[in-house]
C-alpha cells in the first residue's frame, strides 16, 4: 500500500479513532498505542478494503473497536478494584479543569448506568459514527442499534431528571 496515499486518510481520521481509544481505554499513553496499532493494522489491511456499503470510517471504527477489545482482554485487572483509588490523568489547565469537571464527570457516570452494548453505541456516537457504522463495527443490525440507541437515550434522561430532582431536594433546607 501506498503510505503516502493513506495519510490524508491518517489525518481526517486520527483525532477522532484516538479520541475513542482514549475514552474506552482511560489513559492518554494507551490510547495512543492502540490508536497507532488500528492505523498500522489499517494500512496492512487496505489493499484488501472493499467499500461495499461500509464507510472507511466504519471499517477503521471497527479495526479500533477490535484493538480496544484485544487490549482490554491482555490487560484484565490483577489487582483488587480497592488498588485503583489514585489513577493518573491527563493535566489539564486549571481554567480547563473547571470547564469541564462537572460536565464530564456527568457524562461518565451517566454512561456507567447504562448495559455493556448501550454504552459502546453512545461510545461510538460520540465519535461521530453513524447508526450504519455503529452496526457495521459491532456487527449488529442498523435497527437493532437505533433501537438500543433510543433506549439507551431515554434511559439517560431518567437517570439524569432522577439526579436533578434528588440534588433539589437535598439542597432544600
Amino acid at each position: 500500500a501506498d503510505t503516502r496515499a493513506f495519510a490524508p486518510l491518517y489525518a481526517r481520521y486520527a483525532d477522532s479513532v484516538y479520541r475513542y481509544c482514549s475514552r474506552k481505554l482511560g489513559h492518554p499513553e494507551t490510547a495512543a498505542d492502540a490508536t497507532a496499532q488500528v492505523f498500522v493494522q489499517a494500512l496492512a489491511a487496505l489493499p484488501r478494503y472493499r467499500p461495499q456499503g461500509n464507510s472507511f470510517r466504519a471499517w477503521l471504527f471497527t479495526i479500533a473497536h477490535n484493538v480496544i477489545v484485544d487490549h482490554l482482554r491482555a490487560h484484565r485487572p490483577l489487582a483488587p478494584i480497592a488498588a485503583a483509588e489514585h489513577v493518573p490523568a491527563a493535566e489539564p489547565s486549571p481554567e480547563e479543569e473547571l470547564l469541564r469537571r462537572e460536565a464530564g464527570v456527568t457524562v461518565r457516570t451517566l454512561l456507567a448506568t447504562l448495559p455493556e452494548d448501550q454504552r459502546q453505541i453512545l461510545e461510538l456516537r460520540l465519535a461521530g459514527l453513524t447508526g450504519v457504522e455503529i452496526a457495521t463495527v459491532l456487527g449488529r443490525n442498523p435497527g437493532a442499534v437505533r433501537v438500543a440507541q433510543m433506549r439507551a437515550i431515554a434511559r439517560l434522561r431518567d437517570t439524569f431528571a432522577a439526579s436533578d430532582a434528588a440534588r433539589a431536594g437535598g439542597s432544600t433546607p
